[in-house]
């Protein structure tokens, strides 16, 4: 099973909310070097922590990104934007735009580091989802994060027979800078991150790091006003 003792680990997105905790929770459990990867990176304090700019929206980006990091033994595919809302109303760039970060860029990142983790022994992919990934209420956010779900278990398939593990995790809303703007109940990002290195590190599939995503998921057996009530009325 994998373990993050004595990985090698990079970080997509790893100044934001999660990112950063995907960081350091990755060295208290042993990490020997991470990659803190992100369009402009932070300055750490850690000399285990390895600032690389990384914008999964540039293939040029991302090869030069792999070079650097050849020694990676775990990716956390964690980037991602949000915007573009309503399908009906956003313009197709904004919804192409946020397809190309959440979708193609997180696609390219697997693509580009599958050699890399081949080559360092197999290693793992984590892809950090959404319970939006069965539950369209995102708009194209929610849109590009089922598209991402059902990649991520496509991926799982083909990485198999080069030993690579993959893990889909999923949340709810979450205090991120993401969410921010939202006043709804939140789940502490510590406490989602910690969910997700456990799971990896018990050889799990998929993690439903809260009980959002756990009752989104179950509902995908249910007739459609279950997850949509608003159609119960029908």
């Amino acid at each position: 099973m994998p373990s993050l003792d004595n990985a090698v680990v990079l970080v997509t997105g790893a100044n934001g909310g999660l990112g950063t905790l995907f960081v350091t929770q990755a060295l208290e459990r042993g990490a020997r070097r991470v990659y803190a990867t992100a369009r402009s990176p932070r300055d750490w304090s850690d000399p285990r922590v390895v600032p690389v700019a990384l914008d999964v929206t540039s293939s040029a980006s991302i090869r030069d990104a792999a070079a650097t990091a050849a020694d990676t033994t775990i990716v956390v595919n964690n980037a991602g934007i949000g915007g573009a809302g309503p399908l009906l109303t956003s313009s197709l760039d904004d919804v192409r735009r946020v397809f190309d970060t959440n979708v193609f860029g997180a696609l390219e990142v697997a693509q580009v580091f599958a050699p890399v983790l081949a080559s360092n022994g197999g290693g793992a992919l984590i892809d950090v989802h959404s319970a939006l990934s069965w539950l369209a209420r995102g708009g194209a956010y929610a849109a590009t994060k089922a598209a991402f779900w059902s990649l991520t278990n496509s991926l799982r398939l083909e990485l198999q027979a080069q030993g690579t593990h993959v893990l889909g995790a999923h949340l709810g809303y979450t205090d991120t800078p993401m969410t921010a703007g939202l006043d709804v109940d939140k789940e502490d990002p510590a406490d989602i991150v910690a969910a997700i290195y456990d799971g990896l590190e018990a050889g799990e599939l998929e993690v439903l790091a809260d009980q959002t995503s756990r009752w989104v998921k179950a509902g995908l057996s249910e007739p459609i006003p279950v997850l949509y009530p608003e159609f119960s009325a029908r």
